[in-house]
């Protein structure tokens, strides 16, 4: 793939994501480390900051999944709090930025934005807030109102908590504290952090007791890929999370989310698009073919090829060989649910049709039902050795398939040393990824103004 000479060569973003144990996490490799001790999080992010990432990335697990009524002990999803985890991080590292996913459905945003302000301010002007929704009643039986909202409630409680958020943010200025040790003065501004609010979600009022962070407000990071979820963030993120980490199909997304920024008067810039990617790396293509091969049986145990048939089935198939053929009974279509709090479950909106689709494929192909959850589910995105990683990797950026990658190993805490020693290099050779940091924020970092700038420049025009 070529990059037109009249086009600049965009600048590569890189972010790590601390995937926890799910499906694309070997927790049982010999290599693995914990999933919960802070030296797990802590090499992590030092081995991101070597290689000069932008940002480490800490989803969010509120329930632990369930299956026909017991936990999930093949992908148990619980880790300790983000804010205490990723302030931890701010303790051991100087430029990377920390990103938390801290969900707008079962929190308020008093509570949320005096903890973002405040890790803004222990990191230097570091911190990022992936705003996302709860979709499910399964997960709100934790909290206190419990149940779930719908859809276009779910999205417009988000943007109005988001919004409420940045007008606690934007109560302090910024130049209020006068610290005057000679007269005693301490605010210059007895009115700081004042705010009141009003609004359908959310009716509060007093005053917000976190001055202004080095970066205003942290980062705001979305990753919905609905409609409403696209919508949101072209109208109030500075980034959005893509799951389109494919060529063709992340050209579309892309094109997508930037043409909805012209109607909020928005730039492209102000926007980038990260997809998730996983990676697998060898001295040869060939060598990290096969071990790429060697990774998604590991990723796809017999018991694991059992559950996964069992969100579509929706019944008990434990009686099943794994290395046998599928099962010849139909799916369960009642109400009840054998697996909870698994996203996959909404991927399979008609299990008569998935599951026609797999007997034909198992079918034609001779597979198990361990072989087909392998051929069918998430590949690596990127196969090869390091010379053909990074050139793919940039192929993309440079086609405007994606604005970088947030790259997912399957080994916590070291699969990331890898990529970090041999690709990031190449990159760096190119001309298309940093050598070093060359501002301390994490806005700096992703080209994102400051808010009190761009608040500024609008008062001017």
């Amino acid at each position: 793939m070529s990059t037109s000479p009249d086009k600049p060569l965009k600048q590569i973003h890189l972010a790590a994501h601390f995937p926890g144990v799910n499906n694309t996490t070997v927790w049982s490799d010999p290599d693995a480390g914990s999933q919960i001790e802070f030296s797990s999080f802590a090499h992590f992010a030092r081995t991101a900051e070597r290689a000069k990432f932008d940002f480490l990335f800490l989803a969010e697990g509120l329930r632990l999944r369930e299956q026909g009524g017991e936990i999930y002990d093949l992908d148990v999803v619980g880790r300790p709090d983000t804010f205490t985890v990723l302030a931890a991080l701010a303790a051991v590292t100087d430029r990377l930025g920390l990103t938390g996913t801290i969900n707008s459905t079962f929190n308020e945003p008093y509570e949320v934005a005096r903890q973002f302000a405040s890790l803004d301010h222990l990191s230097g002007g570091r911190a990022a807030w992936n705003v996302v929704t709860s979709w499910d009643a399964f997960t709100g039986e934790n909290f206190r109102r419990g149940g779930f909202l719908p859809q276009e409630e779910r999205y417009s409680r988000a943007r109005e908590f988001l919004s409420t958020a940045n007008e606690l943010f934007d109560s302090w200025r910024g130049d209020e504290i006068l610290a005057d040790q000679v007269t005693g003065t301490f605010l210059r501004d007895a009115r700081a952090g004042a705010f009141v609010h009003r609004g359908h979600h959310f009716d509060i009022g007093g005053r917000f007791n976190v001055p202004r962070s080095p970066q205003g407000r942290p980062v705001i990071f979305q990753a919905g890929d609905s409609d409403e979820g696209r919508e949101f963030a072209a109208s109030s993120a500075d980034a959005i999370f893509s799951r389109y980490a494919g060529l063709e199909e992340g050209q579309e997304f892309y094109a997508d989310v930037k043409g909805r920024l012209v109607r909020y008067g928005r730039s492209r810039d102000q926007l980038l698009i990260l997809p998730a990617a996983s990676f697998v790396l060898g001295d040869t293509d060939a060598e990290a073919e096969e071990l790429a091969r060697e990774v998604r049986r590991q990723q796809v145990s017999g018991a694991t090829a059992i559950r996964h048939l069992e969100f579509v089935w929706n019944r008990d198939l434990s009686a099943y060989d794994p290395e046998g053929p599928l099962p010849d009974i139909d799916p369960d279509l009642g109400e009840h649910t054998i697996a909870r709090g698994r996203a996959q479950v909404r991927m399979y909106r008609d299990p008569l049709a998935t599951v026609r689709e797999w007997r034909e494929l198992a079918a034609a192909n001779k597979w198990s039902i361990r072989d087909l959850v392998i051929e069918t589910g998430n590949r690596q995105n990127f196969v090869g050795s390091p010379a053909t990683v990074a050139a793919t990797i940039n192929d993309f950026v440079q086609a405007d398939a994606s604005d970088g990658f947030i790259l997912v190993p399957h080994i916590t805490p070291g699969g990331l040393d890898p990529f970090a020693d041999t690709v990031v290099p190449l990159l760096q050779e190119r001309g298309v990824y940093r050598t070093e940091y060359t501002g301390t924020t994490l806005r700096e970092h992703l080209g994102l103004a400051h808010p009190d700038d761009v608040r500024n420049e609008r008062a001017a025009s």
